[in-house]
């Protein structure tokens, strides 16, 4: 039981400070906007967290990620909302793919590689359409103030989806071909 948690926990760690390191390595991450905004491969080690761990493996994961992002001066925080919004919640909600970790292994066990990626493609649906929900309405509390004479509500939504839609179709594509390439990756000893 002990070694259980001590390989969780120095999994959640590895593949948490991996995610930093994917997001601030120039090269690896696309900014697209100087408020922030990147396509980047950052959320994949979070979501193999997630499938590997299910549900609190992903949450911890990704709050770790947006904290450490905040602590190592990568966070762009202009409002303290914005701040608990861009960073700890956008990033704790991808874990939210894990709920997904048991359909995607017995679909791997079996095989059955439509379903395992319809699983993956709908956890990190549902991750990153969260994380979304979260940068929107923190892009709707910060712009306001900055923004004359647009639709904030507009401005936001086209701001957000520019770097996390095609984020997601990179994440999908990633994560599906990292596990099925690599099936042991998803298999923890839990």
């Amino acid at each position: 039981m002990q070694s259980k948690r001590t390989l969780f926990l120095i999994e959640v760690a590895i593949f948490t400070a991996l995610a930093l390191i994917l997001d601030i390595t120039p090269f690896l991450s696309f900014k697209i906007w100087p408020q922030g905004g990147s396509i980047s491969f950052a959320m994949i080690p979070i979501f193999i967290v997630a499938y590997r761990w299910g549900l609190k493996g992903g949450l911890l994961s990704g709050f770790l990620l947006g904290i450490l992002q905040i602590a190592s001066g990568t966070a762009w925080i202009a409002h303290p909302i914005q701040g608990i919004l861009d960073y700890p919640v956008a990033f704790t909600v991808l874990g939210i793919a894990g709920l997904f970790a048991p359909a995607a292994q017995n679909a791997l066990k079996q095989e059955n590689t439509k379903r395992f990626v319809g699983m993956v493609t709908l956890g990190v649906l549902l991750g990153i359409t969260l994380r979304f929900i979260a940068h929107f309405i923190a892009g709707v509390v910060f712009f306001e103030s900055l923004i004359d004479g647009m639709n904030i509500w507009l401005y936001s939504l086209v701001y957000n989806s520019s770097y996390l839609i095609p984020s997601f179709f990179i994440n999908v594509l990633v994560v599906s071909f990292l596990f099925n390439k690599r099936p042991s990756l998803i298999v923890t000893s839990k």
